[in-house]
């Protein structure tokens, strides 16, 4: 990619994955949950300062439009929501191959969120390109979960933290 920044680098290859690679469930066959392999510790550790950079801004788009989103996290400062690290809270994972890589999905626990619904997690999806370990590891989103909707296909239920009990499975946000 010639003399390109790291920054324009890692932006030139998120744009071309996101036009040419957006997968379906349908298309990706992930694997059963399980507990995260040292392969996984090392791709999200490759994005963990996108990760956090994300979940602030998520929070921070939501809170205009839709509070109800973050609820969860009401009450917590930025810096204490994403205090996490990915070898102490990465706690489950799952993964699938595609013919551009690898979608991993990840259940990354928010140890400031505790409430009437237990711990707080986020549900993280990465994408690993074929042949490059994990040098070109890319963010790709945060699952928010809009759900139950109404009669008129409108979401009645926001929710960004999930629950542990929440299962880990393909999104495409």
């Amino acid at each position: 990619m010639g003399t390109y920044t790291s920054d324009v680098r890692h932006t030139l290859l998120l744009t071309v994955y996101h036009r040419q690679c957006t997968a379906s469930a349908e298309q990706v066959e992930l694997n059963a949950p399980h507990a995260p392999t040292e392969k996984a510790f090392e791709a999200f550790e490759v994005v963990q300062h996108a990760i956090k950079a994300e979940i602030l801004k998520s929070r921070h788009d939501w809170d205009k439009h839709e509070p109800r989103m973050w609820s969860r996290a009401a009450g917590i400062a930025n810096e204490d929501l994403v205090a996490f690290t990915i070898r102490d809270d990465l706690v489950e994972c799952r993964s699938g191959p595609t013919s551009y890589g690898t979608i991993i999905i990840g259940k990354i626990k928010l140890p400031a969120v505790r409430d009437e619904d237990g711990e707080g997690f986020i549900h993280v999806r990465i994408h690993d390109p074929p042949n490059r370990g994990t040098d070109d590891v890319l963010f790709h989103s945060l699952f928010t979960d809009e759900g139950n909707r109404d009669p008129e296909g409108r979401p009645t239920t926001w929710r960004a933290i999930q629950t542990r009990d929440t299962p880990l499975e393909f999104f495409n946000e």
